[in-house]
């Protein structure tokens, strides 16, 4: 197989959350042993630090990668979901893991996983864990995919945890309260491994101090001692910070929930120094986050005249940050190329879309996504009002047509939507 016939049977074979849901999730780590066992525990070879979180776990991820890089660390990074290539969710130093190691791992690996009926996560879990090894990183950056208990990134032993913050978003696996979610996640908890965690508020609190408890484990909570004072969008890219320890910083990620991040990642940067990595002198690699590590569509600016911005937030806690962003905004006209897919609350983010819009209703190229028509019915009941479109390509070229050089387009609510449109407008990976 060549490497598009390998991505086409990764996708076919196994069960991918990203196309069917809950169909493709898996409740035990029983595969995940399996399979770490028969590659003889590769990540045991390199340091890693393992984040999870409702939001925000990309943002850290890429952000601690790129300080890890200026430092000198050969870093592995995995994260998902990927934006354009499956390649993406697996960088050394920022490059993309090889087309021919994907085809050379399933060609060699496929007569011992088939017979497990692994799933997509856990057979990628597994290839990335193995060429991070195989590169010889020193240190590995791990996203989990979903929850933390039972995420088949579970099986490694970090230097540090991260739990970036607690919201509802895949109820249907942890549960319907801030705390049962907030257990899920405390299961990257490891014995005497030191736990950052970036939001809070009592009822998860509780949870936290009380699993690492168990587990001996430091415990530090970002919002007990800020070490972020303030934040303001820069006028050419980015935020500038002002910090307790660290006087000005300039990060070129943009979204008004970054500070919540930035706070997360200084406050990890702070247990790292403890642990003998001292990324202190490094900070300036936060100006090139984006560039460095190719983080795509976290309010991303695609263009200038007409400004267009995309941004990956797909639940209603990420939305109550972009809702407000997109209020401020400048513009003559707002034009918003929107769709979501069906396991978010569509209903309570809709509610939060600005009224004084023109909005451009769409679904991307997913099985998961919710039907162009009824994302339109919902906004309609709603009082706003939009045209329908089958294609993300379609609405956003339409939108580009309709828009003078003050005006503003905004497009997202969905990695999906965002992944169609970088897809149709062929940005670099």
């Amino acid at each position: 197989m060549n490497y598009s016939e390998t991505i086409a049977y990764l996708f076919n074979s196994t069960p991918v959350f990203e196309q069917i849901g809950a169909k493709a999730y898996k409740d035990d780590l029983h595969n995940t042993r399996i399979l770490d066992e028969h590659f003889q525990h590769p990540h045991r070879n390199y340091k890693t630090i393992h984040v999870a979180g409702t939001n925000g776990k990309g943002s850290c991820s890429h952000s601690l990668a790129a300080l890890l890089q200026a430092k000198g660390y050969k870093v592995g990074l995995y994260t998902s979901p990927h934006i354009k290539d499956f390649r993406e969710r697996i960088r050394v130093n920022s490059a993309c893991i090889s087309e021919q190691y994907v085809v050379d791992f399933v060609e060699k690996e496929r007569t011992f996983f088939e017979p497990l009926h692994p799933s997509f996560f856990e057979l990628t879990t597994a290839m990335a864990l193995k060429y991070f090894a195989d590169e010889h990183v020193d240190i590995a950056v791990i996203e989990v995919g979903l929850g933390g208990r039972l995420d088949c990134t579970n099986v490694i032993t970090p230097i540090l945890s991260i739990i970036t913050n607690i919201s509802f978003d895949h109820t249907q696996f942890l549960g319907n309260t801030l705390a049962s979610i907030a257990a899920e996640k405390a299961g990257i908890i490891k014995p005497h491994v030191p736990v950052v965690i970036g939001e809070d508020v009592p009822e998860t609190r509780t949870i936290f101090l009380q699993k690492a408890k168990e587990q001996n484990a430091p415990i530090t909570f970002a919002q007990d001692h800020p070490e972020v004072i303030s934040s303001q969008i820069n006028e050419q890219q980015g935020r500038d910070y002002e910090t307790v320890h660290y006087q000005h910083l300039h990060c070129d990620l943009e979204g008004d929930y970054q500070e919540k991040n930035m706070n997360t990642v200084l406050t990890a940067v702070g247990v790292l120094k403890s642990l003998n990595i001292d990324l202190t002198s490094q900070l300036y690699a936060l100006q090139h986050v984006a560039a460095s590590t190719h983080l795509l569509g976290r309010w991303m600016t695609i263009q200038h005249n007409p400004t267009v911005i995309c941004d990956t937030g797909h639940n209603l806690a990420g939305w109550q940050y972009i809702a407000q962003q997109l209020k401020r905004q400048p513009a003559r006209n707002k034009r918003i190329v929107f769709g979501m897919v069906d396991d978010k609350d569509i209903n309570a983010v809709m509610d939060l879309l600005p009224q004084e819009a023109q909005y451009y209703w769409t679904q991307a190229r997913t099985k998961r996504a919710i039907p162009v028509q009824q994302v339109a019915d919902l906004a309609l009941q709603k009082g706003k009002r939009g045209i329908c479109f089958g294609t993300v390509e379609a609405a956003y070229r339409q939108a580009l047509q309709d828009a003078q050089p003050d005006d503003f387009i905004f497009v997202g609510g969905s990695s999906y939507v965002v992944s169609d449109l970088l897809m149709a407008i062929k940005i670099k990976i």
